[in-house]
């Protein structure tokens, strides 16, 4: 967990601790750790990064694997998320002390060597177990085929979204017909519906949570209107920066906006304010778990398309094969297994807030149920996601030194175009910046938004 991130974690460590500490308390245990006294054939050692409500629902996936399959058992281990978790799986898979499967971020695979810190899956296994490449995401695919091989298998994407209280939205004249909030094209649009609902807001509370002081909210709340814009940050190649620092200070002053016009309030708890009665709150869809547990009648939909364009910074979580010199086997094919069940059975999942990178399951009856996933589902088509360089990805390099700089225009230490310019700064020396992990890091396709 990163300190840095009250809002990923700290949410569901604090006021969803009732709803889901039995699930955190079980993932760091290893529910797993049966698997040392099992008389299994197949042992697969597993690491993931799950905690709070999402750490549950992989748990009780992993205990519907066992009963499905008793031939394989599973020691799950659940490591601290962020940095923590990247550097000890890099030790891992450089030491050969890796475990049979791991879990990382889809937009951390170009950055961690593949070839010599990650094994390639064997397509051929997958499809045994009913994995095919006609059933994910284009995109998501795209990304997880590195030199031809695939070095990632998508589980789901998790965007940022916008939470809303309908009550709240009711009474300020919001939802539509169909019970949601009504579509928001423009900014006039959307500071329209802020004034709104400030008036029908009690006193006390705050009308949108921005997290305008955490860097890691501000580099993905920035990267999805960026998006909007059509922004990019490199060329194909990764030779050139290509910012356009115009459009950026356009973002940063509608980011800046919310704060300077009272909307947002520095240093609020905003989730807290969410469940008292503020109408709105920007997070991620992890946070189901946490606003369903005290039963609020809430929506969650994509952020709102001020620019014109749908975009949605969205990441995903996948499943990989740490490097190991003794890969293959019958362990081996246990760990394609384990990742292809999770993947095809990822309606529970689903639970948590995470949208299924798995179509099928996408597109069944029982996932268009789920409420509020269904409303925000549209992000699988309109993802904002990091330039695919080594440096990008949930907690990397480039998240550490551009949040900040984001930040302080939030909070109005810098103005919007200086930060612009800073920004540009960070892109250019990052750019120059040798990989560290070194190993082959050109994925296919280039570079993107």
């Amino acid at each position: 967990m990163s300190p840095s991130l009250p809002g990923r974690r700290g949410v569901l460590g604090g006021l969803g601790a009732l709803a889901v500490a039995g699930g955190f308390g079980l993932a760091a245990a290893g529910s797993g750790a049966s698997a040392l006294t099992s008389d299994a054939e197949v042992r697969v050692r597993y690491w993931n990064l799950f905690s709070g409500g999402d750490g549950g629902n992989m748990i009780a996936m992993l205990d519907a694997f066992r009963k499905a399959n008793p031939g394989v058992d599973v020691k799950d281990s659940t490591l601290q998320w962020g940095n923590p978790y990247y550097t000890k799986l890099a030790m891992a898979a450089s030491g050969s002390r890796a475990p049979d499967l791991g879990v990382m971020h889809l937009g951390r695979i170009a950055g961690f060597a593949p070839g010599r810190l990650l094994d390639p899956f064997d397509r051929e296994l997958l499809a045994r177990y009913g994995v095919h490449e006609r059933d994910f995401n284009p995109e998501l695919w795209k990304r997880a085929v590195i030199d031809g091989e695939l070095y990632a298998l998508p589980l789901d994407i998790h965007p940022q979204v916008s939470f809303y209280r309908k009550d709240v939205c009711e009474k300020a004249g919001l939802i539509g017909d169909d019970g949601c909030l009504v579509p928001i094209t423009s900014t006039d649009e959307w500071f329209g519906a802020l004034k709104a609902a400030k008036k029908a807001t009690g006193s006390g509370l705050q009308t949108l949570g921005l997290h305008a002081n955490d860097p890691n909210f501000s580099w993905w709340f920035f990267l999805s209107f960026y998006a909007q814009l059509g922004g990019t940050y490199f060329d194909a190649g990764l030779t050139d920066v290509t910012f356009d620092e115009d459009k950026a200070t356009e973002v940063l002053e509608f980011l800046r906006r919310h704060v300077t016009d009272g909307y947002s309030i520095v240093g609020a708890a905003d989730s807290e304010q969410f469940v008292n009665g503020s109408p709105f709150v920007w997070e991620g869809d992890w946070s189901v778990p946490v606003y369903s547990g005290p039963k609020l009648d809430y929506g969650a939909t994509v952020l709102p398309s001020v620019f014109g364009r749908p975009a949605t910074q969205a990441e995903s979580h996948c499943f990989v094969l740490p490097h190991r010199s003794d890969r293959g086997g019958a362990v081996d094919e246990g760990a394609h297994r384990l990742a292809a069940y999770v993947v095809l059975h990822a309606l529970e999942w689903a639970k948590g807030g995470h949208i299924p990178a798995y179509l099928p399951t996408l597109e069944g009856p029982a996932y268009k149920k789920l409420e509020p996933q269904h409303e925000y589902v549209s992000a699988m088509d309109t993802m904002a996601l990091e330039p695919q360089a080594w440096f990008a990805g949930s907690s990397g390099t480039l998240a550490a030194r551009i949040g900040p700089v984001i930040t302080s225009s939030n909070l109005g230490s810098a103005r919007p175009a200086a930060t612009a310019r800073r920004m540009n700064g960070v892109l250019e020396r990052l750019l120059v910046t040798k990989n560290p992990m070194e190993g082959k890091a050109a994925a296919e396709g280039g570079s993107g938004v």
